[in-house]
């Protein structure tokens, strides 16, 4: 089995659907020629051609625009939104126009449209650059929103993502593409190379849209998390050692209920943690819903732990990211609780 960083799990998940379905067109800005940004579509361009990937101007609603076209129409374009910070300008087409469409034709269309974004911070990037706007895409029926932590998920639910005949938003953490980052800044960087989610077939394979994934096994309380948290959350509980099970719920919507109320019930206790902003955060409907399935489980409230309500600073950045001594505190204040 390869190894493989994110960057190189998502460009073998797009190489294997451009290969394997001549419906699929990738495209963005810079993704042709240069490769993309972060070059998850390096190499695309020059073995499929200028037809089946290629460069865009920078408008956002023009890119997903087209791509809502092709998709009615028949193909199943994977467009690249260079930062999720940038997708805002496409949120119109996105919410009225993709989201929409089954519904507004009873079923006679379909948008089988995946749009790719790094989203998240820990590489400086300041407020324009770092942004995690996935709780505005959750709220929107019609869409499906996937964040995946590793690379073996990363390329399975890519494939997924591609193969599915509703529109799906595909936020990939960037703090991740290199390697697994537990929030610890002032450590050497890791990569993937060492670690077992690094290990990913070559070929297609499918990670299902809609399961969450127990990351770690634990009595004393669960962790709800998603994307660079997973790692966070696992530095928090090997620091306090606290045995805490870590649900990875990797598809956001639609949402594995199922496993995370199975944790709750089991350890009576609950933190819910994403790098997002906390107010109308994806965190306070995982919260809701933990609420109305778990009521009478939980021995302590439900722990949150996110961004702070401001942008992402650039100076302050590690102030701002939910590291491994806030996420810490947390589980011993959690712990505590009566």
């Amino acid at each position: 089995m390869a190894r493989m960083n994110m960057i190189e799990a998502i460009r073998s998940a797009m190489d294997v659907k451009l290969d394997h379905d001549p419906d699929v067109v990738v495209f963005g800005e810079d993704v042709g020629f240069f490769g993309g940004v972060f070059r998850c579509t390096a190499g695309l361009q020059k073995k499929y051609g200028k037809s089946r990937v290629f460069d865009c101007p920078i408008n956002e609603s023009g890119i997903v625009g087209s791509a809502i076209g092709m998709a009615v129409y028949g193909l199943r374009p994977c467009v690249e939104v260079q930062f999720a910070d940038y997708i805002y300008p496409a949120y119109d087409q996105i919410v009225s126009e993709a989201a929409r469409m089954r519904y507004r034709s009873a079923g006679d269309f379909t948008v089988p449209l995946t749009i790719r974004s790094p989203m998240g911070g820990g590489i400086f990037g300041g407020q324009t650059h770092s942004q995690c706007p996935e709780a505005l895409f959750t709220h929107v029926a019609g869409l499906k929103t996937i964040v995946p932590s590793t690379p073996y998920d990363a390329k399975g639910l890519l494939i997924a993502a591609i193969e599915d005949d509703d529109p799906v938003i595909f936020f990939e953490p960037k703090r991740l593409y290199n390697g697994p980052f537990d929030g610890h800044h002032e450590r050497p960087a890791q990569n993937w190379s060492g670690h077992a989610a690094g290990e990913v077939p070559e070929g297609h394979y499918t990670v299902p849209i809609g399961k969450a994934a127990i990351r770690r096994e634990g009595q004393d309380l669960s962790i709800i998390t998603y994307g660079t948290m997973c790692f966070v959350a696992e530095a928090a509980v090997a620091e306090t050692g606290i045995d805490a099970e870590i649900i990875d719920v990797r598809t956001l919507v639609p949402l594995d209920i199922d496993t995370i109320t199975q944790s709750v019930k089991k350890t009576g206790r609950c933190m819910v943690l994403h790098e997002a902003t906390q107010t109308s955060g994806f965190g306070a409907e995982l919260i809701a819903q933990i609420q109305e399935h778990c009521f009478y489980h939980l021995e302590a409230p439900v722990e949150r732990v996110a961004g702070w309500d401001t942008p992402y600073p650039h100076a302050q950045e590690w102030d701002y990211f939910p590291g491994p001594a806030r996420v810490g505190r947390a589980l011993k204040s959690l712990m505590e609780a009566a």
